[in-house]
Parts: C-alpha cells; structure tokens; sequence
C-alpha cells in the first residue's frame, strides 16, 4: 500500500498520506458527482467504464499543471521510504509497467509494453510475457527480459539483501517496499532475443498481475549495467553490490537525468517546487502527447490549491476534501470535479513497539472501543460526503468482492464508553477514568497523536481521540509531522497514536502480506500473529479469489481482537479540473488521475 500524504507499500501507498494493493476481479463503488458552473466530471468507478468515461478527442497545444501535495524527498518508489502517493504519481509518467491499476479497481494490460500477459499453466504456475516488439528507452536501448530480470532481482530481498542494522543510512543493500511475489518467482527466462520472458513461480501467487508494475514501474537495467560496471544485457549476473549502486542511484536521480518510458520525458525537477514535462519525440507507444507541457507543480498547503486553481495557476487539484475547500471549488467559474470514494481509508495506527501499548491487549481494546467513527466523521468529511460510512475490514473497501464487516460487531470504533472502562477494570487496570496505570502499577501515557501538519480533518481526529481517551485517564499530546516526514515518522517509529490513509492498489492478498505479517515492509507499528501470518500467507498463495477473500477476512477477524488498526472510513478522493481539458479521471487507487497522462489534452 501508499500512504497517501497520508504514505505508499505494495499494495498500500501512503496518503499524508501510503497505498494498497486491491482484488483485480472487484467492482467499483460508486463516485458522487457534483457540478459548478459547467457540466461535471461523471463517475469513472463503473466497471467497463474506466478508460471511457470523460472521454473526449484532443488538440494540441496547452500547458497542464496538476498539484502534488508534497515534495519528492527521493525518487525509487520501490524502496520503502519512497514509496510515496506523490512519487507514484510522477514516476508513473515517465516509466513503464505490465498492469495499470483503473478508476473501477481493475487492473488494464499496458500494451504499449507487453503485447500480452498470459497465465499458461497453474503447476508450476507459469506467466509468459510478451514484450511489445516496438518497446524501448528513449535512448533507443529495447526494453527486454533484462529489465524484468533487474525488476526481480532487487525486489525478492534475496539477490540485492536489505542493509544490515548497523547501517544507518541503509546504503549497503536494496529495501523494496515489498518483496511479496518476486520472493516466489523460481525463474525467469528469457527467450526471442530477450522480447518474451517465461516466468516460473515456485509457490503460486495469486496477485501475479501486481509484478512489475500494479503502480511500482521498472526502471532501465541497461542504466545501471553502464553506472555499474556490470555485463550489458546480464542483469541475471549482477552482484548486490553493483544492484545497490543502481538503487541508490535511482533513489537520489530525478528521471530527467536517465532513459525513460513514456509519452512524456521529465524535463526538469525544482526540488520543492515543480516537476516539467514535455511530450517525448522517442516514444514509441500507441498514444501520442498532445499537451505541449506537464507540469506536477509541488502545493503542500491545501488551502493554497483552489486559490491556485482560481488564478489558472494551476488547471487540475487533487487534495484531500474538507469541506471549506469544497465550496471553494463550487464557486469556481470553467472548473468541474468529482467526489469519490475509493481504495483510499483512513485510520488510527497503535505502535505496538510502545512497551506499555504492546503488552496489553485490553487496553488497546479499550482505546479504540472508547472512539467513535459517526463523531469524527460528523465532525470532518461527513460534512461535504454525507454518505461516508464507517469502514468494517482492512483489506477491502465496499463494492469490492470480498468486502465483509468484521470490525463493528465488536464495539470497536463504538464511542462506548462504558465497554472500553470493562475491558480495563476486568484486565485489573487501576485509575480508570482519572489517572489510567497498568495492572503493574505504571502509568499509562502520556501518549502522542501525530498527524501530517497543514490537515484539518486529521488534526481534529486526533482532537477527538484526544477526549475519548480522556475519559478512560489517558492523556493525549497532539504532535504534528511535517509534510515530508511521515515516510520517515511511520518508519523509524516515532508515534504512540498515528492517523493516516493508505492508498490502495487492486491486489488484497500482497498487500495484506506486506502490511499484516510479522516483519512485512508496512508492519510500521511491529503486529505479530502467526495466526494471521499463516491465513494471509494461504490467501497470497490460493489463485482462487473467493477463497483468498475468506482467508483474509478469518485473519481480519483476529486482527481486530487484537486491535492493532482501527479502519475509520473511505477517504473521500477529490478531482477538479479546468472544463477546456479532457480526459482526467479520479482513480480512487494508488496510482491516482496520472495514470492516463499519454491521454490528457484540450479538448477539440
């Protein structure tokens, strides 16, 4: 998952937000959409209607700037600390991948890099990938099975280990968001002088259309083969050493400096500031850029962004709704938008590495019995989305196959008070109500609520969690991150309470993995349940989706006994766009409205 400027993993990104990978075979839930002065942005979450609705011919010419809600610290989105909503959106610009997550929560094959992605056997599971035969770097070096075999290689956390824990700066190895599906590939072989790769699985994996891209692109092997001295066209050989010299180079290079992908080249990067992109003459794709300029320009203020929208500073937004800037945007003459609900949820995170939060499971119980989700969504986002509802699973949304309530029947996001002081007294909890202390007689708290700084919405969550807890003797301080540190926040463990959103992708089983079993790059607040780790690791090797659905729900129901997240709600996902351009649709996914930037344009 991504979290979204809230953070990003596979499949979860963050939303500060991070990113969730989710069920290809799903369906939509629904978007609500409103008008402003001119017609409206209608739903794109159908299913079958992803890549047709607000569809349009375009001309050329035009400059587009789309806000990023947060500065790009560093660029490999597959490494765990960047793994970021905004770097997701910017890279995906330029680089390619197999399969595209879509508004309606399907995945669609990018042709322009294979030609086809086929499962042709299920013991051993096999996957053969045709290379579009015209698919190339824009330094004209083909795109071949040494890009994939790159791809594996520095992401299965065999071949290009993590850094060791003496290394502090996690120079010394590759530290993939996720080394869930590329620890199963076996094999992988290519054939037709490197245009189709065989990839042989040795346990199945159910999510297999998330490898090599699900909003994780590749990156160009031939790049780091010349960087590192390494065999040209021998990226199977490539020491870990040489592997890390091109992860840490594509960690601290912007795109504009190497061989790229995409309909766009990256032309510049102001650090902090903006990203240009211009139509790339090398591309050899089916869509042609038409926009004569792309610009990701960097508003980490959200309050800024309609300000900037009315001023034709910028032509499209994509914040986190609050209610003011809603009816900010209303008023804006020529400017459409979207309201939508989708992969992305909100919740509060305990960090179990606390001694006192980690050892009592009553007690985090009693927490979040002692929250209630219908006040805090009154009091935020059901204030401009009176349709929120409270969210009952961590790993679907509603509208999606497999979605099943498994958190309300246990008074967990209740506000019931009385229920969360039991849980406490029974567990021979002393002060409650007054001054909380463990049965051992320490106090309990003070703890930390951190939210990203600049978010209302979170602020005021952590407000209300800040009384409730008050009410069972435990005091809360309010402390605020700074946009760009939440990576670094969730990572290094620097919160007792933390409120964010994950940004999901269309594949439940690996995000589950990455983000609920012990050690998985996600687990930020350190969850351990063999129980769980058993379930999610059957549910990522059962191809059937039905059945990998009820194994992640029975670990779900474990989970929330053991109360380690709190799913709140749907995150409403907010799109507004200038009517003269065409084409931007609010993928409520990890990989956001940049998916389809090859078909932005003014409208003809």
């Amino acid at each position: 998952m991504r979290a979204h400027s809230s953070a990003l993993t596979k499949g979860f990104t963050l939303a500060a937000g991070l990113t969730l990978v989710l069920a290809a075979c799903s369906s939509g839930g629904g978007n609500s959409t409103h008008k402003s002065t001119s017609a409206g942005l209608s739903s794109c979450s159908t299913q079958g209607k992803a890549n047709t609705c607000n569809a349009a011919a375009t001309k050329s010419g035009g400059t587009f700037t789309y806000t990023l809600e947060k500065n790009i610290q560093q660029w490999n989105v597959q490494d765990v600390n960047g793994n970021t909503f905004e770097n997701g959106e910017a890279l995906e610009v330029v680089l390619p991948q197999v399969f595209i997550p879509r508004p309606d929560f399907s995945v669609g094959l990018n042709t322009d890099l294979v030609t086809s992605a086929t499962q042709t056997s299920t013991s051993p599971q096999t996957i053969v990938y045709k290379i579009n035969p015209k698919a190339s770097w824009n330094d004209g070096t083909p795109i071949t099975a040494d890009d994939f075999i790159y791809y594996w290689r520095t992401n299965n956390g065999k071949d290009c280990p993590p850094p060791p824990a003496s290394d502090a700066s996690q120079t010394k190895g590759c530290l993939p968001q996720s080394t869930a599906g590329y620890d199963r590939i076996k094999s992988l072989t290519p054939s037709d002088g490197g245009k189709t790769v065989t990839m042989v699985m040795s346990k199945p994996y159910s999510d297999w259309k998330s490898l090599f891209g699900g909003g994780y692109p590749m990156y160009p092997a031939h790049v780091v083969e010349k960087l590192s001295g390494a065999t040209a066209g021998d990226a199977a050989h490539m020491t870990a050493a040489q592997m890390t010299q091109g992860w840490q180079y594509f960690l601290k290079t912007p795109p504009s400096k190497y061989a790229t992908a995409g309909a766009y080249k990256m032309q510049d990067w102001t650090d902090n500031d903006h990203a240009t992109f211009v139509p790339d003459p090398k591309w050899t794709g089916a869509k042609k850029a038409t926009l004569q300029r792309l610009i990701f320009k960097v508003i980490s203020d959200a309050t800024q962004e309609p300000i900037a929208l009315r001023n034709n500073e910028v032509q499209g937004i994509y914040p986190q709704p609050e209610v003011d800037l809603v009816n900010q945007v209303k008023a804006i003459p020529n400017v459409s938008y979207t309201i939508g609900s989708g992969l992305t949820w909100e919740h509060f995170d305990l960090n179990l590495h606390n001694p006192v939060i980690g050892k009592y499971t009553a007690l985090r119980q009693a927490m979040f019995t002692a929250i209630s989700i219908k006040d805090i969504m009154a009091k935020t986002v059901a204030q401009f989305d009176p349709t929120v509802k409270q969210l009952g699973n961590h790993n679907y949304v509603p509208g999606q196959a497999g979605y099943q309530d498994v958190v309300n029947a246990s008074g967990q996001g209740s506000g019931d008070l009385a229920k969360a002081k039991q849980y406490l007294t029974d567990a021979k909890f002393t002060g409650v109500g007054s001054a909380l202390k463990a049965p051992d007689g320490k106090a309990v708290g003070p703890f930390n609520c951190r939210y990203t700084t600049g978010n209302q919405i979170r602020q005021s969550e952590c407000q209300i969690l800040q009384s409730a807890l008050g009410n069972l003797g435990i005091k809360i301080t309010i402390k605020p991150i700074g946009a760009a540190d939440l990576g670094t926040v969730l990572a290094g463990h620097q919160y007792d309470i933390i409120v964010f959103a994950w940004v999901a992708s269309p594949f439940p089983s690996s995000g589950a993995q990455q983000n609920w079993s012990t050690g998985g790059g996600g687990n930020y607040g350190g969850y351990s349940n063999k129980k769980v780790d058993s379930l999610i690791a059957q549910a990522v090797g059962e191809t059937a989706a039905a059945k990998a659905a009820a194994l992640l729900n029975q670990a779900d129901s474990i989970m929330v006994n053991d109360a380690y997240v709190l799913p709140l709600y749907q995150k409403p996902t907010f799109l507004a766009v200038q009517t003269r351009f065409v084409n931007m649709r609010n993928n409520s996914t990890n990989v956001g409205p940049p998916y389809n930037t090859a078909e932005w344009g003014l409208k003809k």
